[in-house]
């Protein structure tokens, strides 16, 4: 079943029903095209394109959503008993067979919103002779009715431990498949025959060019992080599965951003899909307390180490391997326990450390940007941009590994001297504006960053001219003063 016509591409910006949508604005974050919004408010058009503001819970059911009773009774069993917004927003679109476009920040819910009905239209599409599952010929490769492609062997078995028991309840078998593991075991699982496959791009070509997987007949493509894939260069990768793909079929798209190559791929290769995006309140920023630290070089470790004794769960980014490393053999000098990922560790090294981390046995972990992508520890107290992000998209997605699903939390930046400027451009790029100040280790506000509020007076930049905040405008952000005797504007 497809949309009927009237249906917006995912991406466009169109007129929304006052009483089910609530308009979206630069303020929240979302970038609109100005000409498309003018157009917009000249003609009342109905579409169905949502836009959820507020809490990221709905307070809707799963059985209003129109899932199936033996689902239902899953979800509930972990006590998921209502949906998040990007679920209620798009699960009964996917069940009813539309190409859908969820847009959502990280930790909002995004796994279940295309997993479930992923689960529940593969389970209806079985033939019953086949007793729930679908027939595997000996020496055939793998055909699998549903495909979600990850970017990480770390989301990869996040997704898995999701979709796992919800498969279970049906009687669908899944497995993952990502590199840095033994190929020729998930060949022999794969020859028992499978249902779904989460799959890591690399792996999947290889084990495609192998002929023990095809991907033509699947039902169901999910693109998941499709933004981080694209960032990690995996877009020629997804353009080789959707080449693949024959018959018919559903194709739900998840991402943080649906710009540049993940919007290209849209247009291209999605048939009219739906678009739903969350909006939540204060989205990406306002649910955190951000810190713009100036540390001095040889006292960055033991702040570090002052944060982490605090709390419970500190998460700090490096942009090297070897930096990693030599940060965490630093922290252990100094009597603070804290373990690494990164690309040069085995996958079961990651795997254990990252265990370690959500179960509280491990208070500090240290990762690179490529490591973290995608992996959901609930509960993690700080984020420490240990050296500086790439660039303010990079800094919203470290700092998303806290503050999830409604929650609150911290970041800090960490700054050297000569780095003070970059960040407060960063903050120009992501609506806020907060003083940099000097910090040194045995400072006490080090033990509740939550409730430090640094002052101006005290800030190592003095302050610029800058537009006073919007109203509604991210938490903390404020407007600078000007300067004693600068000019004001328009006056020489």
């Amino acid at each position: 079943m497809r949309p009927p016509l009237g249906l917006l591409p995912c991406g466009a910006v169109g007129p929304q029903k006052r009483e089910e949508q609530m308009h979206s604005s630069s303020d929240a974050g979302v970038l609109a095209d100005p000409s498309t919004e003018s157009d917009a408010s000249e003609e009342a058009v109905e579409t169905n394109e949502q836009s959820a503001a507020g809490g990221l819970d709905s307070e809707k059911t799963w059985s209003s959503l129109g899932v199936t009773p033996r689902l239902v009774e899953a979800l509930e069993s972990k006590g998921i008993k209502t949906a998040f917004a990007i679920q209620a927003l798009t699960v009964a679109d996917a069940l009813a067979g539309h190409d859908v476009c969820g847009k959502a920040k990280t930790g909002s819910g995004k796994t279940l919103a295309f997993s479930v009905p992923a689960l529940q239209r593969t389970f209806e599409a079985l033939s019953p002779k086949d007793g729930g599952a679908t027939r595997h010929i000996p020496g055939n490769p793998a055909r699998p009715r549903a495909l979600i492609l990850v970017p990480t062997r770390e989301l990869a078995l996040q997704v898995y431990d999701v979709v796992a028991p919800l498969a279970d309840a049906l009687g669908l078998r899944v497995i993952p498949v990502y590199g840095g593991t033994d190929i020729d075991r998930q060949i022999k699982k794969l020859a028992r025959g499978i249902e779904i496959i989460i799959a890591t791009p690399g792996r999947l070509i290889d084990l495609g060019e192998r002929g023990k997987v095809d991907v033509s007949q699947l039902d169901t493509l999910i693109l998941d992080e499709a933004d981080r894939m694209a960032d990690m260069g995996f877009m020629p990768q997804v353009e080789w599965v959707l080449r693949r793909l024959e018959g018919e079929h559903q194709t739900l798209l998840f991402s943080a951003t649906l710009d540049g190559a993940v919007d290209r791929l849209v247009k291209r290769h999605m048939n009219d899909p739906v678009f739903h995006e969350v909006v939540s309140e204060g989205d990406t920023v306002d649910n955190m307390e951000h810190r713009f630290l100036q540390v001095h070089q040889m006292d960055k470790v033991a702040v570090v180490g002052a944060i982490a004794n605090a709390y419970e769960k500190t998460l700090v980014f490096v942009r090297t391997k070897r930096g990693a490393d030599r940060l965490v053999e630093q922290l252990e000098r100094d009597g603070v326990h804290a373990g690494a990922i990164h690309g040069d560790l085995r996958q079961s090294q990651r795997e254990r450390t990252i265990k370690e981390f959500g179960a509280g046995k491990l208070p500090v972990l240290v990762a690179t940007d490529v490591a973290a992508r995608g992996i959901h520890i609930d509960a993690v107290d700080v984020v420490i941009h240990y050296d500086p992000p790439e660039d303010h998209k990079a800094y919203l997605h470290r700092s998303g590994r806290t503050a999830r699903a409604g929650t609150s939390g911290v970041v800090v930046s960490l700054l050297l001297w000569n780095q003070a400027g970059e960040a407060e451009q960063l903050q120009k790029k992501i609506g806020l504006s907060l003083p940099i100040v000097e910090i040194f280790s045995n400072d006490p506000n080090l033990r509740d960053l939550a409730a430090f509020e640094p002052s101006w007076d005290n800030a190592v930049l003095k302050p610029t001219l800058v537009k006073p905040a919007a109203a509604g405008g991210p938490k903390g952000a404020r407007p600078r003063p000007r300067p004693k005797g600068a000019p004001r504007r328009g006056r020489r």
